[in-house]
């Protein structure tokens, strides 16, 4: 059974995330149909994405598939993860993709929501990053994402306590562009899909490179990279690690010792 929903009209591709077993966590199979719609739609000419949940979700992902997160002694979010590509493939599009966004986002959920070029979301939405919670060394690329979004002061308590911001918050901090009703959401989304699909696709898919490309124009020197690199891999090689993911899988909390 598909773990996703395609459908295309009037040069809107809509991606539906439909794994409600898994509160659609972000596993390889779904991200690897994700990435098939995306690129067919790129083919075809779609001049708008849409990636929701199903109408009335209670969560709308859930993060990274926990239970495909290697042991430690490897990265977990190499430039090949999953979620990796999958977040570059949003970015990359030429066609700019709006976040529908019903229910709470976790995690690695989280940054797939904030690499889109537009979110709107209900009033009960919620947005938490908890790679605290498991022990997990984020990298520089979702770091990344996320500083373009979030500001930093509040960036930083949603990334050291792993706790969920409301949609109302969110909205005051420019990180969405509108909330509303659940009833009056896809209204929403499909008027901003509509006015986006009625302009020229390449006048937008140029602002959108521009957009990319200037926000990602941060000076790195080898040094540094070496330096961040070695931070996280001391996170994945330790017992920490192992433990939030031990905890996770064995359905309990985890006790962080710091080594």
């Amino acid at each position: 059974m598909p773990l996703i929903n395609v459908e295309f009209a009037d040069h809107i591709g809509t991606v539906v995330m439909n794994h409600a077993e898994k509160r659609n966590a972000l596993s390889n199979a779904l991200i690897e149909e994700m990435l098939g719609a995306i690129q067919h739609f790129n083919q075809t000419g779609a001049r708008v994405i849409v990636l929701r949940a199903p109408p009335g979700s209670r969560v709308w992902s859930a993060g990274h598939d926990v239970s495909e997160l290697p042991d430690r002694g490897r990265d977990p979010l190499g430039w090949g993860d999953s979620l990796r590509v999958v977040i570059r493939a949003i970015q990359q599009s030429p066609a700019p993709v709006i976040a529908h966004i019903e229910g709470s986002v976790w995690g690695g959920g989280c940054e797939v929501a904030l690499a889109c070029d537009i979110l709107v979301a209900t009033r009960d939405a919620s947005f938490a990053i908890t790679p605290a919670k498991l022990g997990v060394p984020y990298n520089l690329g979702g770091v990344l994402t996320l500083m373009n979004m979030v500001p930093h002061p509040v960036l930083r308590e949603m990334l050291f306590t792993a706790r969920p911001i409301p949609a109302q918050q969110a909205f005051n901090l420019g990180m969405i562009n509108a909330i509303c009703e659940a009833s009056e959401i896809d209204a929403r989304v499909a008027d901003m899909a509509q006015a986006i699909a009625a302009n020229s696709p390449l006048s937008i898919a140029a602002m959108k490179e521009e957009i990319r490309l200037l926000a990602g124009a941060h000076s790195v020197s080898p040094e540094l990279f070496e330096r961040v690199q070695a931070l996280r891999r001391t996170v994945y090689d330790s017992h920490d690690y192992q433990e939030g993911l031990d905890a996770f899988r064995e359905k309990r909390k985890p006790v962080f010792c710091g080594h």
